[in-house]
């Protein structure tokens, strides 16, 4: 029931029952994003190896990593601490 309530509520990603950010995909919204974000991830170290161009490689992984932390702030539930007690 609660899943169906968060699903409604237009979340692509739970947050974790545990700590600080988002868990599972609740969409499949959230699994292209996620799909995405490992290819491009992938496409990065092919054309930017790590050992020879390490700036360049580490900027790009940065700026995909805040892009999909973006995402999930925008589309997910909204983070907060939690101790694993029943969601709100």
């Amino acid at each position: 029931m609660k899943e169906d309530m968060t699903r409604a509520d237009g979340y692509w990603f739970r947050a974790k029952r545990y700590g600080w950010g988002w868990g599972l995909l609740l969409t499949w919204q959230g699994w292209v994003t996620l799909a995405a974000y490992v290819v491009l991830v992938c496409l990065v170290a092919v054309f930017f190896e790590p050992h020879a161009h390490p700036f360049v490689f580490a900027a790009l992984l940065v700026v995909l990593t805040l892009a999909l932390t973006a995402v999930c702030w925008l589309k997910g539930e909204p983070p907060r601490w939690r101790w694993g007690k029943d969601r709100e």
